[in-house]
């Protein structure tokens, strides 16, 4: 069993370096900025015998994220991590600004070097995790909670879509689209087809969609209907070939684009943006699916679409189905900073900063990082 199902299932407490595998170089300060390897230094040689404590907020309400690795990272990392003392709440947990989430007590020496980069981890996946349950909240503006499919492996660099997955998994995603992004907590990506498959097919959606479902039987069938951007009349071609069998389609459409249907009914242009998934094409695809039968046939909406624009969607009662998401979600606006507040047990800090005990912190029992 993987080590993220026996969290889920509450065997273990805390993820570990089995799941995150960190770069070994963090050991020797290669991620940490050189002030912090200076002040290693110094202090190893000048004042040895210390023992600060070092707490971590941010400014936002927010979904916290980010604690579990932070920790393995200390734990794997920092001279005699065994003796030092952390404190912390759990991913998933909602805070308040200047809440303390995290504090660690120990020899400065031992463990300050990596003051930034825990920073950066609570700050990212927090902000991943904050950014998607603010969107899943905006989902269920309407009174029904609509599922959020975390699509944002091409509006990053890969080699975040691990860690960027478990976070919008802790903000309450439904489903990732890859395989990298569900890593961390042991499932599997989701996905159909994208529009260079429908090329290939010459964009002949029926001829797609048969193919899928050849190969992909298992599957929940769902076309994307907006390759021809003319998605009424795709939408009704595939449903009258797979009647029940098809589950969904899905609407892609760039917002520089004004679909086919409004222009062959031009009566309705107007009073509203024509371009892109806009809320008057959806009303109009359900109305063309639900008139010849097909009531059972969900819509899928994504491009572009961030919290507002779905709540705006939510409020209008736009009769979609599900929402697909991606960069608006990676978005990092969260910022963590560490502030060293107690100096051999007295009060010391910079200006402006103070020791702010939190009561809801756990104490952390030490893991040994393999």
């Amino acid at each position: 069993m993987k080590e993220i199902e026996k969290k889920l299932n509450g065997e273990i407490n805390r993820l570990t370096n089995k799941t995150f595998k960190f770069d070994e170089r963090v050991k020797d300060g290669w991620f940490s900025a050189v002030y912090f390897l200076k002040s290693k230094e110094i202090t190893e040689k000048m004042l040895p015998n210390n023992e600060v404590t070092m707490q971590f907020f941010q400014k936002e309400h927010a979904v916290l994220c980010g604690t579990d690795e932070a920790i393995a990272l200390v734990y794997k990392f920092a001279n005699h991590p065994d003796k030092l003392n952390i404190h912390s709440l759990k991913d998933g947990d909602k805070v308040s600004p200047y809440e303390t989430v995290l504090t660690i007590s120990g020899p400065y020496q031992h463990f300050g070097f990596l003051e930034g980069i825990i920073d950066g981890i609570l700050a990212r996946r927090t902000s991943v995790a904050t950014n998607v349950y603010n969107v899943v909240k905006a989902a269920r503006t309407s009174g029904k909670q609509k599922p959020i499919i975390f699509m944002g492996d091409r509006d990053d660099h890969f080699t975040m879509q691990a860690g960027d997955g478990y976070a919008a998994f802790i903000g309450g995603s439904t489903a990732q689209a890859t395989h990298a992004m569900n890593e961390w907590w042991g499932k599997a990506g989701m996905g159909t087809m994208p529009h260079a498959l429908i090329q290939m097919f010459k964009g002949d959606i029926v001829a797609t969609s048969r193919a899928y479902h050849e190969f992909y039987p298992e599957d929940d069938l769902t076309a994307l209907v907006d390759y021809n951007n003319d998605v009424i009349t795709d939408s009704l071609k595939v449903a009258r070939e797979f009647g029940e069998t098809l589950k969904g389609v899905r609407v892609d459409t760039s917002r520089n684009l004004v679909d086919k249907y409004f222009l062959r009914n031009q009566h309705v242009m107007g009073t509203f943006d024509p371009r892109g998934s806009s809320p008057e094409l959806i009303f109009a695809l359900r109305r063309a699916l639900d008139e010849e039968g097909y009531q059972h046939v969900k819509i899928i909406v994504s491009g572009g679409f961030t919290e507002d624009r779905i709540r705006e969607f939510e409020e209008n009662k736009v009769p979609v189905d599900m929402y697909g998401v991606g960069g608006s979600l990676l978005k990092v606006t969260i910022g963590f900073t560490g502030d060293n507040v107690l100096l051999n047990g007295v009060a010391q800090a910079k200006e402006g900063r103070r020791f702010k005990p939190n009561p809801r912190l756990e104490k952390v029992p030490y893991i040994e990082q393999k």
